[in-house]
């Protein structure tokens, strides 16, 4: 109830200061500020996260309307030079190489500069942390959100999960970020989510309605007090309509390569928390779900299949088989010795098993290049345009009705842009492939966008237009110099299916 009244206390505090500012129509843009917007010179649309720097090294980066509210003592009221740089954007290099504007700041002024997209996805939106539209109200322009500056106290989260769970939609993050100290929560967020008023697609950012404290921070979802963050993947939505569960699988993370406690958690509704429900042995490498599950049907037995790139993991779809580990299948073209299965003709033969682990693509680049496996016969290793092996990370696979395919947006692995930065888009007739070609959709200059998401019930046009997100991050990528604001938080893209470029993925 709290959290309620705080978020229509902040709403009506952005109406009041906008109607302050104008008093009808749009707000004018205050007299001591300078308006910049960076637009798609292609859409017309406002770019996020474009950096303007000047001579002098000063950096302002635009929000989510691709505006910068611009007031800088010494540079109003003259000619300012702007480099203007953004992950696959890019504006005209002029004769010497320099790729910027010249624009003549004035208080209470304002200017267009326009960005053309290299990038095949749009960029559209930031969907975490504080001042998403910090700019744009600086300014006086219209804002969507009911929280546009700071929501649940979040400055930054990690690796977003979403479900629609009995008509509501539930998004989960990792560890997350707070403005009064630097450890935040690291026992899982979550959030209802709800489109803006009056808009019907996700494009401006969603309305996160996250579960609180007291103090107004983001509560613990997975609360305990052993030590340890804990992570969940796997969302799984089972059960008839109206007795429906939501499980996840859940592990307390010791460091990046090992557990010290790992197995499901149930959603409890009364509460908005999830309870331990089912603790699995700590070294069970693969007999669980993980990642973004899907949902198919073999010989009439309907299936959750999950991993954290692609669904090579199945287990019949009902909690009593999900919370045992025997129940589970990997997909794979190996013994539990680690052998090729071949067929009388010698190709190898992939197929559903219950005693070795699933196949992963950076196995499968290891079984090629050591000449145990050929490379047409890999299943999730996806050429470019100009035959370059394409190795998957972290991504989710979805069933799209538009292209009666199923499509995959992944992170690609080490990247010579960026080592975990690189976003692929690729199709198969089968979840589990062959996948074999891929177009790089979303590019980073040394910097991280890892765990991409695709989040199929917020498509639009029948399926053609798809939206997904990732985490921006400078971890994994060696840069120092972090993004401020966007560094460590979730950004929305859309990709619209029926781009020419996106033939060579097929």
């Amino acid at each position: 109830m709290r959290s309620l009244l705080r978020r229509v206390v902040i709403a009506a505090l952005t109406i009041l200061m906008l109607v302050w500012l104008n008093g009808q129509g749009r707000a004018e843009v205050p007299r001591d500020y300078f308006e910049i917007k960076v637009t798609d010179a292609r859409t017309g649309r406002g770019v996020p996260l474009v950096e303007l720097r000047t001579d002098n090294e000063i950096l302002y980066i635009t929000d989510s309307n691709g505006i910068i509210a611009f007031r800088e003592p010494g540079l109003m009221g003259r000619k300012v030079y702007f480099s203007i740089k953004s992950h696959g954007y890019e504006t005209p290099a002029d004769g010497f190489g320099y790729r910027g504007a010249v624009v003549e700041t004035r208080p209470g002024g304002s200017v267009v500069l326009k960005i053309n997209r290299l990038n095949i996805a749009e960029r559209l939106c930031r969907l975490t942390g504080a001042g998403i539209y910090g700019d744009s109200l600086l300014v006086g322009e219209p804002v969507p959100l009911l929280a546009p500056v700071l929501d649940g106290q979040v400055l930054g989260q990690d690796s977003a999960l979403a479900v629609v769970y009995r008509g509501r939609m539930l998004w989960f993050w990792g560890d997350t970020s707070r403005p009064d100290y630097p450890l935040g929560n690291f026992h899982t967020t979550g959030a209802v989510a709800t489109l803006p008023k009056g808009i019907t697609t996700a494009e401006q950012g969603l309305d996160f309605h996250y579960f609180t404290n007291p103090d107004g921070f983001v509560k613990g979802m997975c609360p305990s007090q052993k030590p340890g963050p804990i992570w969940i993947g796997g969302l799984a939505v089972m059960g008839a309509p109206g007795k429906e569960g939501l499980y996840a699988h859940y592990a307390r993370i010791e460091n990046l390569a090992k557990n010290s406690e790992q197995g499901y958690v149930k959603w409890d509704d009364a509460n908005n928390v999830f309870q331990f429900v089912k603790e699995l042995p700590v070294d069970e490498p693969w007999r669980f779900l993980d990642g973004h599950p899907i949902r198919t049907t073999e010989s009439g037995v309907e299936y959750l299949a999950g991993g954290f790139c692609f669904p090579v993991v199945r287990v019949p779809a009902d909690s009593a088989h999900l919370l045992d580990p025997t129940a589970f299948e990997a997909y794979t073209c190996l013994t539990a010795s680690g052998e090729v299965v071949r067929d009388a003709h010698g190709a190898a033969v992939y197929r559903w098993q219950k005693d070795a682990p699933p196949m992963l693509p950076q196995q499968e680049a290891d079984l090629v290049r050591q000449g145990k496996l050929k490379a047409e016969e890999a299943h999730f290793l996806p050429r470019d345009g100009d035959g370059k092996v394409l190795v998957p990370h972290g991504g989710s696979v979805t069933w799209n009705p538009w292209r009666k395919k199923w499509i995959l947006i992944a992170t690609q692995r080490d990247a010579k842009e960026a080592a975990l930065g690189e976003i692929m888009y690729s199709e198969a007739d089968d979840p589990q492939g062959p996948w074999r070609r891929a177009v790089k959709i979303v590019t980073h200059d040394h910097y991280t966008f890892y765990n991409p998401v695709h989040h199929p019930f917020l498509d639009a046009a029948g399926g053609r237009i798809i939206y997904f997100e990732g985490t921006y991050t400078a971890e994994f990528s060696g840069n120092t110099h972090l993004t401020p604001r966007y560094n460590y938080n979730q950004i929305l893209y859309r990709l619209d299916l029926s781009d020419a470029r996106l033939q060579a993925a097929r």
